[in-house]
């Protein structure tokens, strides 16, 4: 089950008190001022965890609170501070304040660190107030107060390719084919309720992330279907793998069906616009060459490139479509190094 977006509370700590303490030891009955400080109260901090796939481990326990800060004691002792509650989230998990709207937080890469919720910090004793003219201060400073959130966390899967396509359109058996994941295949339409990763292995050492999403419709854009609930996971994907039936069950026109959905993703926002797209004609083990290459040529013609065939049960021409997401998202990346791309 992918849990893609829950609501969680936050609350730092507070900080300790500052200690008023008055040096009375034998010998020294006028020492002066020897209080210390409070400690400072734990923030509450979100962790990249590539381990973690899904908001799932979250929404059973939707409260995070760090200790407080411990209050400084005489002896110019200062308070202990408090450990900082960290909470793991997948990678590619944004937090928003529920509050203000503000996003605090993108977490991209494992071990990343962002704090939601600052601890508060320990107020100072009265060993920091003594002077020339206030030899014996009888004042402190109290700590600093916790700070309190609501956040909404969401996630958007990050993959190297999406798989985009109407349903039926032979995504899962493609995924299912070229890596170790294991999502429903059936001869019926909406088998793929939600987003599924896997990961190819190519010759060399090279892998591919690659996230299946559940088929798109009519209208997706606008919230038909699953529409934006999935349409969002392929803003973080740095290509996407358009999946054409070339011999649809309902009689449509492959060419059609790519002209539907390259609409959808062109009204749901720029961001997918720009991306980079490779389509693929799927299940060409049912068509006759000819009719392979006279639809390869329709899809051009329409402005579809790159177009490959290939069939995800066969296997035929699968490690050419591979290759070619390998050369697209190598040059994405190195386009963001350069700053020219914006993934």
């Amino acid at each position: 089950m992918l849990i893609d977006h829950c609501t969680i509370f936050v609350r730092s700590g507070k900080g300790g008190n500052g200690c008023v303490s008055l040096c009375r030891e034998k010998y020294r009955p006028k020492g002066g001022p020897n209080g210390g400080d409070g400690g400072c109260g734990g923030d509450v901090v979100l962790v990249g965890d590539q381990s973690v796939s899904t908001l799932l481990s979250l929404t059973p326990r939707p409260h995070y609170r760090a200790k407080n800060g411990m209050p400084g004691l005489g002896s110019s002792m200062n308070g202990a501070a408090a450990d900082h509650t960290l909470i793991a989230v997948p990678l590619g998990t944004i937090a928003v304040d529920r509050e203000t709207g503000e996003t605090l937080a993108e977490i991209t890469t494992h071990g990343e660190q962002v704090i939601v919720a600052k601890g508060g910090v320990g107020g100072y004793g009265n060993e920091h107030f003594k002077s020339s003219t206030n030899q014996t201060p009888r004042e402190a400073m109290p700590g600093g107060d916790w700070q309190e959130r609501t956040l909404d966390l969401e996630l958007k899967l990050l993959a190297d390719v999406g798989l985009v396509g109407l349903p039926n359109a032979g995504k899962s058996t493609l995924l299912s084919a070229v890596s170790a994941a294991r999502p429903k295949v059936a001869d019926y339409p909406f088998t793929t309720k939600s987003p599924h990763l896997g990961i190819a292995e190519l010759p060399g050492e090279r892998r591919l992330v690659i996230a299946d999403l559940p088929g798109l419709i009519e209208g997706a854009a606008g919230g038909a279907g699953m529409g934006h609930d999935f349409l969002k996971h392929v803003e973080r994907n740095a290509v996407i793998l358009h999946v054409l039936d070339a011999m649809p069950i309902d009689g449509t026109n492959p060419v059609d069906n790519w002209k539907l959905i390259r609409g959808e993703l062109d009204a749901f926002g720029d961001v997918l616009t720009d991306k980079p797209e490779i389509i693929m004609l799927n299940k060409c083990d049912l068509i006759d060459e000819d009719t392979t290459q006279e639809i390869v040529t329709a899809l051009k013609s329409a402005g579809g490139t790159p177009v490959l065939a290939a069939s995800g049960v066969t296997g035929q021409g699968v490690d050419r479509v591979l290759e070619a997401i390998w050369s697209t998202v190598s040059g994405v990346e190195e386009a963001i190094e350069t700053g020219g791309w914006n993934r």
